[in-house]
């Protein structure tokens, strides 16, 4: 068992075996479900599990309980009722009848959606902004959270140990730190995809954590955090505020045949050549949406190339198009570029689309294509690279 301090104990479970989370997102390195049982005078579990590791939790508690002499936990503190994190309460009830679930009132009013059958009224201890729960040694003290990503969420800190158990927030699709591109590639396209649209309720919850101390953060899906916790924060920062990481460009393209491809990999040339050091090609067909929206979180600047299709964008297109207005990205420098064999309406409709959107600056000109790349765009297409990279 991982120990987080003297006394808290990670009883979550690992799942290698679940190819997409929410029925949408890939995940390449699996994902983990976190819980966390704190030994004190009153013994406390932080979260529950999906029910895919059922068997596995209960395992873990009960091997827990027996190591540290304690017949049941008296307390779940429920941070978030999403299933992911809460599916096996009612089978934790059923083996431990006793005890008391610690929760917002959001949360207990929503408990009952997912469990028929347990009297939630009676058995949710409800707390509140800056509410404390004495363990014995250990110090509960409770933020809430709304948003970030439900309306019921809350963070709680053991002002003991100096452990922030954060709920959703500083999660990451992947199970464990080492995975390829470390935290930040895995935890940027959870934020972005899961949280991203709430970036102002992020920023609610960091300014009330502004002052506390703390120098482990526990989420609920990935790594638990306790070197360089600035960058983590730094990150949480900027991704809510929607500041990008980089000024690089990338360059999103959708393409049937072949020639919106051609066009897009030229510009990336041009790019690189102007001295943008760096850029991402993403091929909307190919690369799965997620990873696009969470490059277009990162970077500065953003090229949307789409051929016309049925009189109208391609649906890769759309639909990334689609995603990160609903998260609600803002602030980004966009060129456009457009194919059509006879009537082309791509560049009007994703020009129409980013106007929905906060503070997107639409760089002109615009290039409009004619069934490939022909040797008399490369002006136009060059002088794109250059207005982009102003």
């Amino acid at each position: 068992m991982q120990e987080i301090s003297s006394n808290i104990h990670y009883i979550g479970a690992q799942d290698d075996n679940l190819d997409l989370f929410e029925g949408q997102y890939p995940l390449t390195a699996g994902i983990s479900y976190n819980s966390y049982l704190v030994d004190d005078e009153k013994v406390a579990i932080f979260d529950a599990v999906d029910m895919r590791r059922l068997y596995d939790w209960l395992v873990s508690i009960t091997e827990t309980l027996g190591r540290i002499g304690a017949a049941a936990p008296d307390y779940l503190i429920v941070q978030h009722v999403e299933p992911d994190h809460a599916g096996c309460i009612g089978a934790l009830i059923d083996r431990y009848p006793g005890i008391q679930l610690v929760c917002t009132a959001k949360a207990a009013g929503m408990l009952s959606q997912f469990f028929d059958g347990i009297d939630f009224a009676s058995r949710c201890t409800i707390v509140a902004d800056g509410d404390t729960l004495s363990l014995g040694r250990t110090n509960l003290k409770f933020f809430t959270a709304p948003m970030v990503h439900w309306p019921e969420v809350m963070v709680t800190l053991d002002t003991t140990d100096g452990v922030l158990f954060s709920a959703d927030a500083f999660g990451t699709f992947a199970m464990y730190g080492d995975h390829a591109g470390g935290w930040d590639d895995e935890a940027r396209r959870y934020y972005a995809n899961i949280v991203g649209r709430f970036g102002a309720s992020v920023q609610m919850l960091l300014k009330k954590l502004r002052g506390e101390t703390f120098t482990t953060v526990a989420p609920l899906h990935g790594p638990v955090l306790s070197d360089d916790l600035a960058h983590y924060w730094t990150l949480y920062d900027k991704w809510s505020r929607y500041e990008p990481e980089s000024e690089g460009t990338l360059i999103a393209y959708a393409s049937v045949y072949g020639g919106t491809a051609l066009a897009a990999r030229r510009l990336a040339d041009m790019l690189r050549s102007e001295g943008c050091r760096d850029v991402v090609l993403m091929d909307l067909c190919r690369h799965d949406v997620s990873y696009a929206v969470a490059e277009a979180f990162r970077l500065r600047r953003l090229v949307l190339c789409s051929v016309t299709y049925d009189g109208d964008l391609f649906p890769a297109l759309h639909a990334f198009l689609h995603h990160f207005e609903a998260k609600k990205l803002s602030g980004r420098r966009v060129g456009l570029i457009e194919n059509g064999s006879w009537a082309p309406v791509a560049g009007r409709l994703m020009a129409d689309a980013l106007g929905r959107m906060k503070d997107m600056t639409l760089v002109a000109p615009a290039v409009t294509l004619r069934s490939t790349l022909h040797d008399s765009d490369e002006p136009a297409l060059q002088a794109l690279a250059r207005e982009i990279l102003k």
